[in-house]
């Protein structure tokens, strides 16, 4: 069922809402929390079909805030809201409102938007593509328990994750940093294979990719080793190679789809580790509804390095040049590697999501 309001108000949305419930026979709902989709025309359809799949997962009723900006200086003028109400088939296992905000009301979009959340449940903000450099203190963001955003989408991947951790806030986080949750725990469980002192990591992947930024930060914190970032080209995250004093540990990603695992002494295995739709991104960040702890140390471990990556003050050795590598301070004479039992068992905890 969908029906259309043309310059509506956000009471007339609600009672929209109520009716068409009533009309297709289901008065009660069972909804777990409201997801808000921050984005523009371009993009709205791709970001509401992720939403519409993930929802399978998650019912919830997922509210579109389409800002739309007018060349008419007349036009720019007259506030209006039109909205597009669906229920039933049309929106899946939930509901779905689209709202188009034309004129003044484009800078208050708070106001339209919180009378529809659903009451006590939790509030989540996506923002699909040009995310605010403070999530926290967006006025939408600040109606929300957790903030989802994409560095992967900017035009300067790299210096918005260096923003990103300037201004992090317990419940922001990113699909880069989700993209990786696979990565993250096969090579703990590569590590849990092994009683080894890992010395060093090579984080190889495309150049200015924030996953690929992400996963190395994560694997200095969590080891404190020596982390080496090297480029190649794609798709996304290529490989991981672990220096240990019992021969080197690599998870090998050549074509996006199927990677290898090398264990020194043992035969090489291969794992399913496929690039995965944005639908099963957004279904994996609204399993959880806290802080993600773990997505905040690795950020703040890497906030010195992304910055310096982005303004191209130092490399890794402090010589000058564009930084490419995330690294703990000290260098690979001066930061002796934990022992197996105390290294591998942060990284395990890390890497379950």
């Amino acid at each position: 069922m969908k029906t259309d309001l043309t310059d509506t108000t956000s009471s007339k949305i609600n009672k929209a809402l109520v009716l068409g419930r009533r009309a297709i026979g289901t008065p009660a709902v069972g909804m777990v929390l409201t997801l808000v989709i921050v984005t523009d025309e371009e993009n709205a359809y791709d970001a509401l079909k992720a939403a519409s799949d993930a929802a399978h997962e998650h019912p919830s009723r997922t509210l579109v805030v389409i800002k739309r900006v007018s060349r008419s200086p007349r036009d720019r003028t007259r506030s209006r809201l039109d909205a597009e109400v669906r229920l039933g088939a049309d929106a899946g296992t939930g509901e779905t409102v689209v709202l188009r905000l034309y004129g003044d009301v484009v800078d208050h979009a708070q106001s339209v938007v919180l009378p529809l959340l659903l009451p006590d449940a939790p509030v989540v903000v996506w923002w699909p593509v040009n995310a605010p450099l403070d999530p926290a203190g967006d006025p939408l963001g600040a109606l929300a328990q957790r903030r989802v955003t994409d560095t992967y989408a900017c035009e300067e991947p790299v210096r918005e994750l260096a923003a990103r951790a300037d201004a992090y806030t317990p419940g922001d986080t990113d699909l880069s940093w989700t993209r990786i949750t696979p990565w993250r725990s096969m090579l703990a469980a590569a590590l849990d294979q092994v009683d080894c002192r890992v010395q060093g990591v090579e984080v190889e992947g495309e150049e200015h990719n924030p996953s690929c930024e992400l996963l190395a930060m994560w694997l200095a914190d969590r080891l404190d080793v020596p982390v080496q970032r090297t480029t190649s080209g794609g798709p996304g995250l290529t490989a991981v190679r672990m220096d240990t004093d019992c021969g080197p540990v690599v998870l090998d990603r050549a074509d996006g789809s199927l990677a290898t695992l090398s264990i020194q002494g043992q035969p090489g295995r291969a794992v399913a580790l496929k690039r995965r739709e944005t639908a099963e991104l957004i279904a994996e960040e609204l399993r959880r509804l806290d802080p993600d702890d773990t997505y905040a140390s690795a950020l703040r471990f890497g906030v010195d390095r992304l910055t310096a990556a982005a303004g191209g003050e130092a490399d890794a050795s402090g010589k000058g040049g564009r930084v490419a590598v995330p690294a703990p301070v000290e260098t690979a004479a001066k930061a002796p590697a934990k022992d197996a039992a105390q290294e591998k068992t942060p990284v395990r905890k890390a890497a379950a999501k």
